[in-house]
C-alpha cells in the first residue's frame, strides 16, 4: 500500500503531463507574433543552439547556415537568442533579426530571446537539460552556442558544447 506522501508526489508530478519529446513544445518566433510549433518538424532532426551576436563563437552562424542549407531536407536548426552569458545578446529582437540576416544570411528559424538556465529558464531548455525530462542526461548550458541534437521523433540524441563547431564530425556523423 502506497503512503499518502507517495500518492501526493505522484499527483503533483504526474508523468502524464511531462512533455515526452521536443515536439510537445512551441515558442514565439523572433521579432514576430507567430509561433514555432516544434511538432511541425516531426520526421526531421533538430539542432537547437543558444546564440548571441557579440560572442567569440558568433562566427558559428556561418556554419550553422551552411549545415542548414546542406541538410534542410532532413534537419532543421533553431536559434535561441540568449543574453545570459557576458550580456552578448543585448539588442532588441529586431536588431538580432537584422544582424543574423545581413551578416550571416540566416534563414533557419530563430526564436524570441530566452533564458537557457536559472530561475527563468525557458521550458524547452528545462526539458533539454534535465535527464528526468529528456531521458538522456543532465546538461548545463555553460556559454553561447551550446547545441542539442534531437532525432526525427523529437528525442534527445546528444549535447555539444560551444567549442564543437556545427560542421564538426561529432555532429555530422549523427545526421
Amino acid at each position: 500500500m502506497k503512503s499518502i506522501f507517495t500518492l501526493f508526489l505522484i499527483s503533483m508530478f504526474s508523468l502524464a503531463d511531462t512533455p515526452k519529446s521536443i515536439h510537445d513544445f512551441s515558442i514565439q518566433a523572433l521579432d514576430s507574433d507567430e509561433m514555432i510549433d516544434l511538432s511541425a518538424f516531426k520526421g526531421k532532426k533538430i539542432l537547437i543552439v543558444n546564440v548571441a551576436s557579440k560572442c567569440g563563437f558568433t562566427p558559428q552562424y556561418e556554419d550553422l547556415q551552411k549545415l542548414y542549407d546542406l541538410h534542410k531536407d532532413k534537419l532543421v536548426i533553431i536559434g535561441f537568442p540568449c543574453n545570459q552569458f557576458g550580456k552578448q545578446e543585448p539588442g532588441t529582437e529586431t536588431l538580432i533579426q537584422e544582424f543574423c540576416s545581413s551578416t550571416y544570411g540566416v534563414t533557419f528559424p530563430m526564436t524570441t530571446k530566452v533564458d537557457v538556465k536559472g530561475d527563468n529558464q525557458h521550458p524547452i531548455y528545462e526539458w533539454l537539460t534535465k535527464e528526468v525530462l529528456n531521458g538522456k542526461g543532465d546538461y548545463s548550458v555553460s556559454w553561447n552556442f551550446n547545441k542539442f541534437l534531437l532525432d526525427e521523433e523529437g528525442h534527445l540524441i546528444d549535447y555539444f558544447p560551444s567549442k564543437v563547431k556545427p560542421m564538426d564530425e561529432e555532429i555530422m556523423s549523427k545526421l
